[in-house]
């Protein structure tokens, strides 16, 4: 194994934050985790994992089952969007307030990338991220699908509108924004706080990405867990978060839009 290939899949501890040896702080800190997570993604990984158990147990096999993401709130089509608009902005309130925490806790955001010092760098790395795993992971999908390990996933089933695309771009980014800000800055500076190694830390991450996914099923929960690994690692050696944000939203975008602008129209998409 190469010295650079070895020093990716096995990261030298970072010198901050600090770990936390006060009995009270570390309870203090289990207990914040506990409640973000309950009201944000870990919440949402529980909710997963019973869609998942209620699909295995129907007659019809996963793949003959839908799992869709972006779907209409409200009959009329003005009350749809402002449904379509206050989710987005409860993504990025739950994003916000894993990054709150940090700061509240003298941590300054630039420490965990979410400073604007290299926008053009970030983009470009995050649009490198995003055909990293957005190509391999449509394939993935595919492949999972035909196999019966996952749902047919929507990524969109809203009616056409002249706001539907600008509200899937939106989406896009409140996903991306609240996954890669609490599920990677957030959780993995407050377990290296508690003491938790890199790749604990990094696994730990990883699996509760793909734990949210699982009402997807089987496949859904196996790539996401892969795409956590790579994030998580990649923020782990750079200390930049705005590429994974930019990264995951550009799949989601192509995704979401994609999909509803070419749903009934390809044979290869299920």
């Amino acid at each position: 194994m190469s010295g650079t290939l070895r020093s990716w899949l096995v990261p030298a501890r970072p010198p901050e934050p600090p770990s936390v040896v006060d009995p009270a702080e570390r309870r203090a800190i289990v207990i914040e985790l506990l409640v973000v997570f309950t009201v944000t993604l870990g919440l949402s990984a529980v909710q997963s994992l019973l869609s998942l158990i209620d699909a295995l147990l129907r007659p019809e096999p996963l793949a003959a089952q839908n799992a869709a993401i972006n779907v209409s709130r409200a009959d009329l089509g003005m009350l749809d969007l402002l449904q379509q608009l206050t989710n987005v902005l409860r993504l990025c309130a739950w994003g916000a307030l894993g990054a709150l925490l940090l700061w509240r806790g003298g941590m300054a955001l630039w420490r965990i990338g979410l400073d604007r010092s290299r926008p053009w760098r970030d983009a470009a790395g995050g649009a490198g991220l995003a055909a990293l795993i957005g190509v391999p992971g449509l394939a993935f999908y595919l492949t999972a699908h035909t196999l019966g390990l996952s749902l047919t996933v929507q990524p969109s089933t809203l009616d056409e509108a002249w706001w539907r695309a600008p509200v899937l771009v939106l989406s896009a980014f409140g996903n991306s924004f609240a996954e890669e800000v609490l599920v990677v800055a957030y959780l993995i500076t407050r377990l290296r706080q508690l003491g938790w190694s890199e790749n604990r830390s990094l696994w730990f991450a990883a699996v509760l990405r793909g734990g949210y996914h699982l009402y997807q099923g089987f496949g859904g929960f196996l790539g996401n867990v892969v795409m956590g690994l790579v994030y998580g690692r990649v923020w782990q050696r750079t200390n930049r978060l705005w590429p994974l944000v930019v990264g995951h939203a550009l799949i989601d975008v192509v995704a979401f839009v994609g999909y509803a602008a070419l749903r009934g129209r390809v044979g290869w998409l299920p």
